[in-house]
């Protein structure tokens, strides 16, 4: 049985992400999460498409001043579509005489790998900043190339337009929705049931069809309410993040905009958030996400009965009723069942939801106390209902702000 030493033992997160998701699922699972895979998205090449190929004419027919390369995989795709129609070699001929402009290290990388220098390069990979130092220039007439990264950048775009230049915009490859979304449904209902702990997103796309996807099962409000809440939404950066802190969703970034930085944003921020320390009759009991640590051995715990201990462990040693714990009981989504049809109608916030009866509740004190494999720690009030076996005056938390 696992020591439950790992920092994200006994969390279950949400992986959106469709470039690099087996990286990203790999280092949380190295953590100890519960990795629950959810592709929003997926990348569409256009090396064959006519717009790509006017654009790259464009670059060449005339004289090009500055470049603005947004990613890495896209300036590698501009080049090998330009390779397909014969034009690589003049097309790297023509960005080596131009400012070139790297959003990132990633797109630092991909253009000194076809043997060019970028002039610059912003400290936050945040396109406000390649405009500011961009419209500083005299751009009256000036000729600006602009790599697009899955969608049309018309904040940078109107405002390089706005200074005076002509934009010639690169549309390498677009973002569209995943092919199969019933993953990405699963995801949002176990999120508005409370069955996962954290989402992850890599990208301001899969945020948009995360959000799509939910609003499509009329649950759009309530996924943001739990974001807002008990489900801690992870972004790799800022621009990833907007759509979510403009519907009042508190994020957590990396300072860097990395994978790796994002894991470890997480480690840092979950646990604190979704943890709580209890003394009972002796032991010392952690409740996580989906499991209890429970004198260093975790042990995972279904829906019901950690909806039930939640709900003790909010107010150690005293009785909660059973007609109150019928409340907390989640739909039988949390059990991972239902079509496309029942994910809509059972994922519906808890107030919107019948209460379960008191049988439901007693079952689930039973697995509850079968889960912890040790007797004595919830204990039966007769006529009143249940309580954690722990005097109410000693409680250990963890750092302020830790769930329960």
């Amino acid at each position: 049985m696992s020591t439950g030493s790992e920092p994200l033992a006994g969390f279950a997160v949400g992986v959106t992400a469709a470039r690099r998701h087996e990286e990203l699922a790999t280092l949380l699972e190295r953590r100890g999460a519960r990795v629950v895979p959810a592709p929003a998205i997926r990348l569409v090449p256009l090396v064959d498409d006519d717009e790509l190929l006017d654009a790259t004419l464009a670059c060449l027919d005339g004289p090009l001043d500055h470049v603005v390369v947004t990613t890495g995989i896209g300036f590698r795709a501009w080049l090998e579509a330009a390779d397909g129609h014969g034009m690589r070699d003049a097309l790297i001929a023509r960005l080596a005489g131009t400012d070139i402009v790297a959003r990132g290290p990633k797109a630092r990388g991909a253009i000194r790998s076809a043997g060019l220098q970028e002039r610059w390069s912003p400290e936050s990979e945040e396109c406000s900043e390649v405009i500011r130092h961009l419209v500083e220039k005299d751009l009256d007439g000036a000729r600006v190339a602009v790599q697009l990264y899955g969608e049309r950048q018309p904040e940078l775009v109107d405002a390089l337009r706005a200074a005076g230049a002509e934009v010639i915009e690169i549309p390498v490859y677009r973002w569209s929705r995943a092919e199969d979304s019933t993953p990405l449904r699963r995801l949002v209902g176990q999120a508005v049931a409370g069955t996962i702990d954290a989402i992850t997103f890599t990208s301001a796309p899969a945020v948009a069809a995360t959000l799509a996807v939910a609003a499509e099962d009329d649950l759009e409000e309530a996924l943001l309410e739990a974001m807002r809440t008990h489900v801690v939404a992870a972004c790799v950066g800022p621009v990833t993040a907007q759509a979510l802190t403009d519907r009042g969703v508190p994020t957590v970034q990396p300072e860097r905009a990395r994978i790796g930085a994002l894991v470890r944003a997480l480690v840092s921020d979950l646990p604190r958030r979704r943890s709580r320390r209890l003394s009972v009759r002796g032991f010392s009991l952690e409740l996580r996400g989906h499991a209890v640590v429970l004198d260093g051995q975790l042990r995972p715990i279904a829906p019901a009965p950690m909806a039930i201990l939640r709900a003790l462990a909010r107010r150690p040693g005293h009785v909660v009723s059973r007609a109150e714990l019928c409340g907390v009981l989640p739909s039988r989504l949390a059990a991972g069942s239902g079509s496309r049809d029942g994910w809509a109608r059972e994922a519906r916030p808890r107030e919107a939801r019948p209460q379960a009866d008191e049988h439901a509740v007693e079952m689930a004190v039973a697995r509850l106390r079968r889960g912890l494999g040790r007797p004595g720690i919830v204990e039966t009030v007769v006529k009143r209902g249940y309580r954690l076996a722990c005097d109410p005056r000693i409680v250990d938390r963890l750092p302020a702000g830790a769930g329960g």
